[in-house]
């Protein structure tokens, strides 16, 4: 039984900067690109993330299995992606180098999703109950994130602060201090530390050898195509509420952080009564109606439709995605925890969203087209698009998934 009155508190500070870093940048990107002259280049930001994604887990999470400890690779990639972000702003005037200088950043931070995912179920004993309430101080991280940047800074400077480098800057502060309090983190030793690496780890098939089953395959097939449609949301809605004329984009995104932080909590709750089958398939659900929410309020501008919209992330993201990273961790043992987080941040933020990103700027482009921006009425027939394709990715998951009742309900008591 490991001490969690210590270990936990610090925990909960890693993941809080761990998504500070990113909420600071992210739901905000796409603004400051147009504002500098690059409104049609604003979804590659969502294009080199997910190839990141693809490339550097599997290695990094491979080091962390069997060469260092975790937490220190943890912290030199955040020291690394500090650099970058520094960086980034001075490169507006070369779009080419600007995206280069946001994939070699995303390249160093997204292999710190999964890191920091086995650095918490490392040392812990209660994955159901325990993780979430790490995980909640990622989504408050996110929250406090947009909040200072669309209100802090922006009072302070008199300006729209999604409109300058200032989150970029936020970010890179984020990612420095981050950095350094990742070797103050308990020690997280790679498990088979001294053992040789084969082709087959280094290329991620030994996990999949390792996990593989019907169910975890049809799994990681509906993680794939459901981040799909999940592209589109974080690419276009900073866009979509500009088009709505509403202020303080960044800030009004964060009621999607304020509702997961609401379902996370109540995730023991969830487990208990639902299991993982129907925590997923309520997950992907929730972005069908989120998009519908979105399509039908576009033409006449219906503000509590948008509003639930953005709300409903709380349960399209935890019941998804971090129930996704509680069924993988229950599938795995220490030689290969790193590897499988890894796993399943290559197919979902990596392939998923890479796919996503670039069928998304397509769509958007075509209604584009011809057009200075998409009217209202486009709005809503682009939102259709990906309501549409979540909901067959859900009916795919409900007749395919075949997760047993004894292993889908234990209890947070066990």
């Amino acid at each position: 039984m490991k001490n969690n009155n210590l270990i936990m508190p610090r925990l909960r500070v890693m993941m809080f900067l761990q998504f500070f870093v990113w909420g600071a940048w992210y739901t905000s990107i796409a603004v400051y690109m147009s504002q500098v002259g690059m409104s049609d280049l604003t979804h590659w930001p969502y294009t080199v993330n997910p190839i990141a994604a693809v490339i550097a887990p599997f290695f990094i999470g491979l080091i962390a299995d069997k060469y260092f400890d975790t937490q220190k690779v943890l912290g030199i990639l955040h020291l690394l992606g500090a650099v970058f972000l520094f960086l980034a702003p001075s490169t507006i005037n070369n779009p080419t180098l600007f995206i280069v200088i946001l994939l070699a950043y995303n390249l160093a931070y997204m292999p710190t999703l999964g890191l920091s995912n086995s650095i918490a179920f490392r040392n812990i004993d209660d994955q159901e109950k325990q993780f979430p309430t790490i995980r909640v101080f990622g989504t408050i991280g996110w929250i406090i994130a947009g909040l200072f940047i669309s209100f802090i800074l922006s009072s302070a400077f008199g300006v729209t602060a999604e409109k300058t480098a200032m989150p970029l800057y936020t970010s890179a502060v984020a990612s420095l201090i981050l950095g350094f309090y990742s070797f103050t983190l308990p020690k997280t030793a790679p498990a088979h530390k001294g053992q040789k690496a084969s082709l087959s780890e280094i290329s991620g098939i030994s996990v999949v050898k390792d996990l593989a089953s019907p169910q975890f395959f049809v799994f990681m097939l509906a993680s794939f195509l459901i981040c799909i449609p999940l592209a589109a949301y974080y690419n276009f809605t900073q866009l979509f509420l500009s088009a709505m004329d509403i202020a303080n984009v960044a800030g009004i995104q964060t009621i999607g952080q304020v509702s997961e932080f609401g379902f996370m909590l109540l995730m023991p709750w969830f487990f208990r009564r639902l299991g993982v089958k129907w925590m997923l398939v309520a997950g992907m659900g929730a972005w069908v109606v989120r998009y519908a929410l979105f399509a039908m309020s576009a033409p006449d501008s219906v503000m509590w439709m948008i509003m639930v919209g953005i709300a409903l992330h709380g349960i399209c993201y935890d019941f998804f995605f971090v129930t996704g990273q509680i069924y993988i961790d229950k599938q795995c043992n220490d030689s290969n925890r790193g590897q499988a987080q890894g796993l399943l941040v290559l197919v979902t933020y990596g392939v998923g969203m890479l796919v996503g990103a670039q069928v998304a700027g397509e769509v958007y482009n075509s209604f584009l087209a011809g057009s200075a921006q998409l009217t209202l009425a486009n709005w809503g027939s682009f939102w259709w698009l990906p309501a549409m394709f979540a909901a067959g990715v859900a009916l795919f998951f409900i007749l395919f998934f075949h997760h047993k009742a004894e292993q889908a309900k234990r209890t947070v008591t066990q």
